[in-house]
């Protein structure tokens, strides 16, 4: 349980780099067109910063799958929101991004969050999951994130929220990923990872999700776009977590009390970040 904790730390900060090279690489590629995804993926990938965090994101997901195979999926999630705090800190000191005081209250209230989440973890019993939860909460946040995706094309949506659209349908197809990468990870019998149908779920998820971000890093605002997509992400899978794994919130009333409040903290905090921001070196 510990460790899993410890590498979702390390794919929290791994996570949010590899988003911010991304963004400073998306915003130098020919401009994303779903009617054309090959050129596009091959100029987002001719652009080296955003190369360089895509392998950065990689590992880190390596990270986040040993997480989830060690440790419950509410809880590396709550700590992968915690990457807001490495987010602000590698945004102000290293992508020439300037805070204001109302970030950094978010990115505190944040961390206390995850401390009070770490105190009160517990470990994690028997697996068990509901087939029938996970299809229909693996359908649900797949039918939301695609029409997102869908809306956000018309033309009468501006571009700020077309990117805040983009960033929060790929947000949850992350928590779609995740989920059916949980499930994967704790399912028996030979080959089964290759051929279960949540294979097919996690990658299709992953796809769409990797156009929206992109396009969402190339059109919006670096750190609000960013911090949507990982507090998003990380509360749909939270919320698969419960009603697919049936994961405990706590251990007894006090820390049940405790996590929930935590976990509005955690909240809390990531909605204070996505203020508005100035770039000292005109990365928006």
């Amino acid at each position: 349980m510990i460790f899993g904790l410890i590498l979702a730390v390390a794919s929290a900060l791994g996570t949010n780099l590899g988003f911010l090279f991304k963004q400073r690489g998306a915003v130098l590629a020919p401009q994303i067109r779903l009617r054309h995804p090959v050129r596009s993926a091959a100029g987002l990938f001719h652009s080296k910063w955003f190369l360089v965090g895509w392998i950065v994101s990689f590992a880190a997901w390596g990270l986040h799958v040993g997480a989830l195979s060690l440790a419950s999926l509410s809880s590396v999630q709550a700590v992968l929101s915690g990457g807001l705090v490495f987010l602000a800190v590698l945004a102000e000191r290293f992508f020439g991004f300037h805070l204001e005081r109302r970030q950094w209250t978010g990115v505190t209230i944040t961390a206390a969050g995850l401390v009070i989440i770490g105190l009160t973890a517990t470990t994690e019993g028997p697996q068990r999951s509901s087939l029938a939860a996970l299809i229909a909460v693996e359908s649900a946040i797949l039918v939301f994130g695609v029409g997102l995706v869908l809306i956000s094309t018309h033309s009468a949506i501006g571009q700020r929220r077309e990117a805040l659209m983009l960033a929060t349908a790929a947000c949850v197809l992350f928590g779609v990923s995740d989920v059916a990468m949980k499930y994967l990870t704790h399912s028996t019998g030979p080959l089964f990872g290759l051929l279960s149908p949540w294979t097919l779920t996690a990658l299709v998820s992953f796809v769409i999700s990797f156009y929206a971000s992109a396009r969402s890093l190339q059109i919006g605002k670096a750190i609000e776009v960013i911090a949507i997509t990982s507090v998003a992400a990380n509360l749909a899978a939270i919320i698969g977590g419960v009603l697919v794994f049936g994961e405990p919130i706590g251990s007894g009333a006090v820390g049940i009390i405790a996590r929930v409040l935590a976990f509005c903290l955690v909240i809390a905090g990531a909605a204070l970040v996505p203020a508005p921001l100035r770039a000292r070196s005109g990365h928006s």
